[in-house]
């Protein structure tokens, strides 16, 4: 009885906001107040989810019996997990199913994902075939000892991150630099590639211009200054570990010895894209940019066919085939899960039996994190749940800028270590390897969601709302 007068004190109730969830968030499609479908019970709910375990079942039993993460191809698995969310969700015509699924697939944010993958394929391949890649890294190595290669990719990843308050922004201007440092210094191409994203998350989670930021400040209702404040408490110690994690990591990288002069002309596309990233222009922008960049660099240096450009540009957008194909099955299917109440039966149960202000603050963390699973994008994550999340933080007590901060922070752990999005899909891409070989060396979102859960735990930097 007590569980229950609990939870009808909400200013907006679980049942409310689950009546409301779709229709207000997610996708903000017209018909979802008449077509959203309720709960049927906590078997429904589970059977819901199940798509996302048979992806994950499928990909890591098939490539732990094989022994090697490259056998398994993840479109795939994913190609199974869709089937099988066909199979169990709603509704009841298949042709309707598809329709559904398509609705997700299609959506404005994921074709803008597609969007970038594809000028971010034809960056990387049209920069790497005039040597672009090659004169920055040698560029980096005259500026930095080998034993600092790793940490100096961390840092500068946070800093580029913090200034354009863009994960995948900065993973795209990064990210071929770092490969060709780990070749030249003989550092784990995984760790590098590690090093990248969970420093892009590092800016994604605290930057002013972060989607992130934007969202949780606005659903908890406080400023972005004091957000900050209360995030950078909880993430700065992790930064600081993990910097000198990656130094300890380099420490034995033996000096490499530059034999060619610093190329400036060669070094100009991936300058261009940086300045250009830093003073916030949009990432698909800069990528067109340093594209016509590396064609004038090309014409100016000589010695480079105008075909074999343009042909190195198609082989880099179709090296995103599969990239594309994934993040469209992803969409269909976590389109699917929503659609059927995954995301609401996982708000209601979370909850439905909060017991006091620390168990109010896992809930909303915990909150964060599983809708952010189920959706694969922080920021749809926290709008996601933003209106229960606040009226939670509000009946225990909690202040505005710490529960913003702990949703931000919940989405950018997960966001940081989910193989099927964006940064991970795009950075193993760009890197030649697979999103299952970098999980291991996310150092950062590890750490991070070490570091809130041990805020949480001890009631570190706490200040009660007013």
């Amino acid at each position: 009885m007590g569980n229950k007068t609990r939870c009808t004190r909400f200013s907006l109730t679980p049942q409310q906001y689950i009546a409301k969830l779709s229709a207000n968030t997610i996708f903000s499609m017209k018909d979802e107040q008449q077509t959203q479908l309720p709960l049927r019970g906590h078997s429904r709910g589970l059977w819901i989810l199940s798509p996302l375990v048979v992806f994950f079942v499928l990909y890591l039993s098939a490539s732990i019996l094989l022994g090697d993460f490259y056998k398994m191809p993840v479109t795939v698995a994913f190609m199974a997990a869709c089937t099988w969310a066909f199979i169990v969700c709603r509704p009841r015509r298949f042709s309707e199913r598809i329709e559904r699924f398509s609705r997700g697939a299609a959506h404005s944010n994921i074709m803008m994902m597609v969007w970038i993958f594809v000028l971010a394929g034809a960056f990387a391949a049209s920069a790497k075939y005039i040597g672009s890649v090659d004169a920055t890294v040698n560029l980096t190595l005259s500026l930095l000892p080998a034993n600092m290669v790793l940490a100096g990719v961390f840092l500068a990843s946070c800093i580029i991150s913090l200034s354009i308050g863009t994960s995948v922004g900065t993973i795209v201007a990064l990210m071929p630099v770092a490969v060709g440092l780990a070749d030249k210094a003989g550092a784990d191409l995984s760790i590098m590639a590690g090093s990248v994203i969970g420093g892009a998350f590092f800016g994604d989670n605290l930057s002013f211009i972060s989607d992130t930021t934007i969202a949780s400040t606005r659903t908890q209702g406080c400023a972005m200054q004091d957000k900050f404040k209360a995030n950078f408490a909880i993430v700065c110690p992790a930064a600081v570990l993990v910097l000198v994690l990656y130094v300890a990591l380099g420490w034995n990288l033996a000096p490499v010895e530059i034999t060619q002069e610093t190329q400036w002309l060669k070094v100009l596309p991936y300058l261009l894209v940086l300045i250009t990233a830093l003073c916030g222009v949009n990432v698909m922008k800069v990528l067109i940019l340093g594209i016509v960049a590396t064609g004038i660099v090309a014409g100016i240096e000589g010695g480079y066919s105008i075909i074999d450009w343009v042909g190195s540009m198609g082989q880099g957008m179709t090296g995103m085939g599969e990239l594309i194909i994934v993040t469209l099955l992803a969409a269909g299917m976590l389109e699917l899960i929503r659609y059927n109440g995954g995301l609401a039966y996982i708000v209601e149960h979370l909850t439905a039996c909060i017991r006091g202000r620390r168990g109010a603050e896992c809930s909303i963390t915990l909150m964060t994190a599983l809708a952010n699973f189920c959706t694969a994008n922080n920021t749809v994550a926290i709008v996601a749940v933003g209106n229960i999340a606040r009226s939670v933080a509000q009946k225990y007590g909690i202040s505005a800028p710490r529960s913003a901060s702990l949703m931000d922070t919940a989405s950018c752990v997960i966001q940081g270590i989910l193989p099927y999005g964006a940064q991970l899909l795009m950075g193993s891409a760009l890197a030649g390897i697979t999103a299952f070989s970098i999980i291991p060396y996310l150092f950062y979102p590890f750490v991070m969601g070490i570091s809130a859960a041990i805020f949480i735990i001890f009631a570190l930097a706490e200040k009660k709302s007013a």
